[in-house]
């Protein structure tokens, strides 16, 4: 297969449509789920003292899949692997892509260096930016089995994994499918919680090659610590497994069909919780533009510009290191993430300057979005009316 370059890439991804808020596809055709167990054949991922990451990432996806294909009829399971064996990468993304799926779950466990550590939990991974090193750290252990794989340094179009340059690239892809892949996570890891009674570590964003290249929804699932002694033994248990396999299939249930939260709930606990606005192609539903420390006081008639430099899950404190210095940024929050902004004009000259001067030296991913009367509208169209206007 021809690799295809980097730019390329972006420019694929961004060029995708936004999928609407929970799941909507043509009555005849079946919700298509994609499994990824992984690691696997020569590749046994995380070490424990009894265990291997490999077989119980796909002990629990196999029970994942059971319990979709006995319950769900309307849903086609396709597994990466199904039994030990070792598949790339980009073969796994390869397999949701061609399948056009409707969603990716990743399955892993995480370890630390210690094999007699007390770090304990679940978290669960959404493409993005490493908010922190300890962010980067996991997702540099997950990408290194390319290293094991022939030619990667081609197929990966130079990406190494050990290297904090090469992950500039998921700067530009943030927004890509995130919002639905923040709601897969938030429900995840509220079932672990609440069902398996696992710790909770939270839903993060780091830079995963296994995400990076499938086109839909996707996120990768850390089960535990196999380098806990007690908690490798629950993960290598029947009775963990399968605890843990049925929490993710009831936050599967909610992220598919919200309306079936009610009924779930009368036999399990569940705690329900989008933009995926391209560059060029905007929601058209009301927004809040908010300071970081007070609401906006104007809304103008005319297109009003900004530059977005990051997306949260969070509410970040003004004075975060993640506004790298810059001060007085915004935010407009839709559904559960907050987009934040820096700089207002209804001169887009002006918001350019900007950008190429003072923002993008900074965030390399940083780009323009328009709002009009409260609300964000197509970029390109704020542009032409600003131009007709002059």
């Amino acid at each position: 297969m021809r690799t295809k370059p980097i730019y390329i890439l972006i420019i694929y991804l961004l060029s995708i449509s936004p999928a609407s808020y929970g799941y909507s596809a043509p009555d005849k055709r079946p919700f298509t789920l994609v499994i990824d167990p992984g690691h696997g054949g020569h590749d046994p991922g995380a070490l424990g003292r009894r265990g291997k990451e490999k077989t119980i990432n796909l002990n629990v996806a196999l029970k994942l899949g059971k319990l979709i294909e006995a319950n769900q009829k309307d849903t086609k399971v396709i597994y990466t692997r199904d039994k030990d064996r070792f598949v790339p990468l980009h073969e796994r993304a390869e397999i949701a892509n061609k399948a056009k799926a409707d969603l990716f779950i990743s399955i892993h466990t995480n370890s630390i260096a210690s094999r007699s550590s007390q770090v304990r939990g679940t978290e669960t991974y959404t493409l993005g930016l490493h908010r922190t090193q300890e962010n980067l750290e996991v997702a540099k252990k997950e990408n290194a089995v390319i290293l094991i794989e022939e030619d990667y340094q081609t197929q990966y179009a130079g990406f190494n994994p050990n290297s904090a340059e090469s992950y500039i690239i998921f700067e530009f892809l943030q927004d890509q499918n995130m919002s639905q892949s923040v709601q897969l996570a938030q429900l995840i890891q509220k079932q672990f919680k609440s069902h398996a009674r696992r710790t909770d570590k939270g839903v993060h964003q780091a830079g995963f090659l296994v995400l990076r290249e499938t086109s839909m929804p996707s996120v990768l699932i850390e089960l535990g610590y196999i380098t806990n002694p007690s908690e490798e033994a629950y993960l290598l248990s029947d009775n963990g497994s399968q605890a843990l396999a049925q929490s993710i299939y009831q936050a599967f249930l909610s992220y598919k069909d919200p309306t079936r939260t009610a009924n779930i709930e009368k036999t399990y606990p569940v705690a329900t919780t989008q933009e995926t606005v391209s560059k060029t192609q905007a929601a058209s539903s009301t927004i809040t533009a908010k300071k970081n420390t007070a609401p906006e006081k104007t809304v103008s008639s005319k297109p009003v510009f900004k530059i977005q430099i990051l997306t949260s899950d969070r509410k970040l404190p003004a004075k975060h290191r993640e506004f790298k210095g810059l001060t007085g940024t915004s935010y407009y929050k839709e559904k559960n993430l907050y987009k934040y902004t820096y700089g207002e004009s209804t001169d887009y000259n002006a918001i350019y300057r900007l950008l190429k001067s003072k923002v993008s030296p900074r965030f390399k991913g940083a780009f323009i979005i328009a709002f009009k009367q409260g609300k964000k509208i197509n970029t390109n169209e704020a542009i032409r009316e600003f131009k007709n206007k002059k």
